[in-house]
């Protein structure tokens, strides 16, 4: 598995974000190399770990790649920010980095990229065979909105509270190629539904949907894409550890034939807003049976669901201990907002979240790992 996380560039005294990412970019890729990059907007900058196969060798590179950019910011007068929004932002016009496949995007949905500054957590897990992919994205789009509440982390944006846990994941659902993918019956059925998608102008490029799981166009894997980027590294490196077990416990289930459920589009969309608002706090339908219950059962079922896979990788603490932390101090939203609450408000926000990688909020310890909720 490895993990593409997107961070934002922040003025070290005004906490606004600034259009300085190529600078910090220029400074670490001398040592970091290809595992640094720019991204969407001049405001982020993004990390890219090398294949790993345990969890604590990508909480190991996280924290080591993290630690490189902030560096190089911190050489640049700037930080980084962890989170799915920027919390402070200048008005102004987007400043919309130098790529053709940016400028596509901007081209064609005009306005609605007006805002669109967004950072996320991508999980990619080694799976060539591209049918079997398609089919674990069936397994696996049930349960994309519990994977949104746990990693929510983008309760303010430009300035403003706006009442959800993931701001992030509410900009990337009004458009029509974000979001969950539709139900495929093979890789050529999925690549049918992405090209005429495309024809109709729902998407830029037909060979590079942007859904939030996909067969990656050049990569032997899957990819998850709908989770916030965490404020802690070792959040990031637990779902990881979640979405290879889903991974992997799908492949098993459609190599035995087992069908994947089927939620309506309609219904699998309004569980995402659902998600987005209320985040750890709130209620879902569950993915394998659409009973609605609190997010923390339905962690807990998760945990139950995917045990096997788990514990062959060696993971079950990990994701015991992310659960026990949810239920201790709930998501990075949570934490977004308490330390909102402290003198300096937003600016406040954003030195905790540009913090040095893995420092747990102020008067939050690390919890240890421990069993979940029960159900």
């Amino acid at each position: 598995m490895g993990v593409e996380e997107e961070f934002f560039v922040v003025g070290a005294e005004s906490r606004f974000v600034e259009p300085a990412a190529g600078r910090v970019l220029a400074r670490a890729a001398q040592t970091l190399g290809q595992d640094v990059s720019g991204e969407f907007t001049d405001f982020q900058i993004e990390i890219r770990t090398p294949p790993c196969t345990d969890v604590s060798q990508l909480h190991r590179e996280l924290t080591s790649l993290r630690a490189g950019v902030a560096a190089a910011a911190e050489a640049e007068g700037l930080r980084v920010c962890p989170s799915g929004t920027p919390v402070l932002r200048p008005p102004g016009p987007m400043p919309v980095a130098e790529h053709p496949r940016y400028r596509a995007s901007t081209d064609l949905f005009r306005s609605m990229m007006d805002d669109f500054a967004v950072s996320a957590l991508h999980v990619h897990v080694h799976l060539p065979d591209r049918d079997l992919a398609v089919e674990v994205s069936n397994h696996l789009r049930p349960w994309l909105p519990l994977l949104v509440e746990m990693s929510a982390n983008s309760p303010f944006c430009d300035g403003r509270d706006t009442g959800y846990a993931s701001w992030r994941s509410v900009i990337r659902l009004r458009f029509p190629c974000l979001g969950p993918p539709p139900y495929a019956q093979s890789f050529e059925h999925y690549r049918r539904q992405a090209a005429a998608i495309a024809d109709v102008g729902g998407m830029p490029f037909a060979d590079l949907p942007f859904w939030d799981i996909r067969p990656h166009p050049h990569l032997p894997t899957v990819e998850v894409r709908c989770m916030d980027v965490p404020a802690d590294p070792a959040d990031s490196a637990a779902l990881a550890a979640v979405t290879r077990a889903l991974v992997t416990t799908a492949a098993d289930s459609a190599s035995r034939g087992t069908a994947a459920p089927h939620p309506p589009a309609e219904l699998l969309r309004c569980a995402y807003w659902s998600a987005t608002r209320d985040g750890w706090s709130g209620r879902g339908p569950d993915a394998l049976t659409g009973e609605i219950l609190p997010a923390p059962v339905r962690g807990s079922r998760l945990l139950d669901h995917i045990r096997p896979a788990l514990e062959e990788h060696g993971d079950t603490e990990t994701v015991m201990a992310l659960l026990r932390r949810l239920a201790d101090r709930g998501s990075g939203a949570h934490r977004q907002r308490a330390a909102s609450r402290r003198p300096g408000g937003l600016a406040a926000v954003v030195d905790d979240l540009a913090g040095p990688p893995g420092t747990p909020a102020p008067g939050v310890d690390a919890a240890p790992a421990a069993k979940p909720p029960a159900t």
